[in-house]
């Protein structure tokens, strides 16, 4: 990786980690280590200049490769730096069309590897509150970009159309069921309440084990709004 650059693989550690078992060959592995490299560079690029400001171009040769390769890694600008959106759809349809899970706990179940990844890494930094800063930096751009912005909520359109069609293949009925549909669209609110969670909590930790158990409680929160029905949501407020 480039000495330039934070590592910023806590947003994509689970899509970009080689396998553990020794199969990774080296083409293989050289490929995912410049994956990394570009998606590490710009993103550092876009915090210091704006995303709009960097051209694809100038990531492509601060790397020492073409405008080309990059394109070749990864099919838009965005997804340079939101990435880590683009594996989300397979893994939640992965774990929905396991059976015996139910839905709610297989969605649950991601965004909690998800969540590990992120505090994980950031228990892993010698400067926490530096890590701190960084999340909050690049929660910023995403937050200030239109682009960026727009690109997230077609991946959340995609994750929803994932989840929709492994539960319709789960439960035998079409994609446009009506049940599956708002059951997939409340089933992605989760990772919207993730990113809530993660923004209420972030300035006031002093650990990611902490972030974590505040993140992974605002979670489980909203999905006993999931597993339990609506119907039984709100709760009555005391006295009533």
């Amino acid at each position: 990786m480039s000495e330039r650059t934070v590592d910023w693989s806590a947003f994509g550690a689970r899509a970009q980690a080689g396998p553990t078992d020794g199969t990774e060959g080296l083409r293989e592995r050289k490929k995912r280590l410049l994956r990394q490299q570009l998606s590490d560079t710009a993103t550092e690029m876009f915090l210091a200049e704006g995303f709009d400001a960097v051209r694809v171009a100038e990531i492509a040769a601060a790397c020492g490769v073409s405008e080309k390769t990059v394109f070749n890694h990864f099919p838009t600008k965005e997804a340079l730096i939101l990435d880590r959106f683009e594996t989300a759809p397979g893994e939640l349809a992965a774990a929905l069309a396991e059976p015996e899970t139910p839905p709610v706990a297989a969605a649950v179940r991601v965004l909690t590897g998800e969540l590990a990844a992120l505090t994980g890494w950031m228990d892993r930094q010698p400067d926490f509150a530096e890590a701190v800063r960084q999340i909050a930096r690049f929660g910023a751009l995403l937050a200030s970009t239109p682009s960026l912005r727009a690109h997230r909520r077609e991946a959340a359109a995609r994750l929803a159309a994932e989840a929709a069609h492994a539960l319709a293949v789960r439960i035998g009925v079409g994609d446009d069921d009506p049940e599956v549909l708002v059951a997939a669209h409340a089933t992605v609110g989760l990772w919207w309440a993730q990113y809530a969670a993660l923004r209420a909590h972030l300035m006031s930790v002093r650990s990611g084990r902490e972030l974590f158990e505040a993140v992974a409680a605002d979670v489980h929160r909203a999905a006993d709004v999931l597993s339990g029905g609506l119907d039984s949501w709100p709760p009555k407020a005391a006295g009533s």
